[in-house]
């Protein structure tokens, strides 16, 4: 597919739109509490993952030196989420944000959104503009066309931040609507060249959310819309990351990592494909070479319609076969399966990487 060329935005390292790949963010979702070694393990095991920036919520001054304690351990680009009080966005960009995330239009006066404007662009912080469609002014809330007016409102804040000659935006349009959310990213994509952050906000639990973000994101990343994207889940912000990353591949935005193809079980099946890929998650997760792994439940299923993947398993049984391009390499039991499998995994890994 032929992406839209946005003008890129620069996030610490880190670059949003122009030519650069669709990266996957998270908010994390409780007060930052302590930068320990537990919570420096949850944020390498995000980015292990591929999240690739990851937002904080900073409600009050108190959070202001953890987020500082944050941005210095340098694991992947910060983003502080501001609300209401501009000076909360002038003390997170001097300790170190890479990005905040206002609304103009909560923040207050306009000298107040300059201020914030000055600010990022003395120190080189990105801004992304957020918008959602439940916090519409009150002049805009009845409009007949929420999509319009949010792309209208969008294009009003971006004449503010183009006064004071600041062009390191990113922005959102978000709606609890998916159909608004779409069509509020394409009429803004028609019409301006900012890179767009694409979410469906107040998306439900995981299967709800998950359906609902794969179809519009899904739908606006396949016609070249968005450099950014948040599946936002009522849940894990570990499954939040893992979905952003397989609706990538899935569109081949993402090459890089491990496609997973397992059977449901079903009345036939002889090898317990659940019991397996629950016990093989943690390591598939570190495995970021390009291969297709298949997890086949039964004969009917087994190297034969799984001909194409790199390295597979099925079983009969307690007698488990591992195969290679629907060849079997090696016979295991239930008791070693995980173990030799991870050996012949090894194997295709080291030839990959040789070549």
């Amino acid at each position: 597919m032929d992406r839209k060329i946005t003008h890129p935005a620069k996030v610490g390292t880190f670059t949003v739109g122009g030519a650069s790949p669709v990266s996957v963010q998270t908010m994390w979702d409780k007060p930052i509490g302590a930068v320990d070694q537990h919570f420096i393990s949850q944020l390498e095991e995000l980015k292990a993952s591929g999240c690739d920036i990851i937002r904080f919520s900073v409600p009050a001054e108190g959070d202001i030196e953890l987020l500082a304690s944050v941005c210095k351990l340098g694991i992947m680009p910060v983003v502080a989420d501001i609300h209401f009080d501009y000076k909360l966005a002038l003390k997170s960009i001097h300790v170190g944000v890479d990005k905040i995330r206002i609304n103009p239009g909560n923040i207050g006066a306009e000298w107040k959104v300059r201020e914030v404007i000055k600010a990022a662009a003395d120190t080189g912080c990105a801004v992304r503009i957020g918008l959602n469609g439940g916090s519409l002014p009150h002049n805009l809330r009845g409009s007949t066309d929420k999509a319009a007016a949010m792309r209208d409102l969008a294009g009003d804040y971006i004449d503010l931040f183009q006064s004071e000659s600041f062009t390191n935006i990113i922005v959102s349009l978000k709606d609890s609507d998916a159909e608004t959310t779409y069509r509020a990213n394409k009429l803004f994509s028609e019409m301006f060249d900012y890179p767009l952050h694409l979410g469906v906000t107040e998306a439900g639990p995981l299967i709800p959310s998950v359906t609902k973000s794969a179809f519009i994101l899904g739908r606006l990343l396949s016609e070249g819309i968005g450099d950014t994207l948040r599946i936002s889940i009522t849940g894990s912000i570990l499954d939040e990351v893992r979905a952003g990353v397989e609706l990538l591949k899935l569109l081949n935005l993402r090459s890089n990592g491990l496609k997973l193809i397992s059977c449901p079980k079903c009345g036939r099946s002889s090898f317990d494909t659940h019991w397996f890929v629950s016990s093989m998650e943690p390591y598939f997760r570190t495995v970021h070479t390009d291969l297709t792994v298949a997890v086949m439940g039964c004969a009917v299923n087994g190297p034969g319609e799984a001909s194409h993947a790199d390295i597979g398993i099925t079983g009969i049984g307690r007698e488990v076969f591992i195969f290679r391009k629907g060849s079997i390499v090696r016979k295991s039991s239930i008791e070693s399966c995980t173990e030799d499998f991870k050996e012949e995994m090894q194997k295709v890994i080291n030839e990959k990487t040789d070549h």
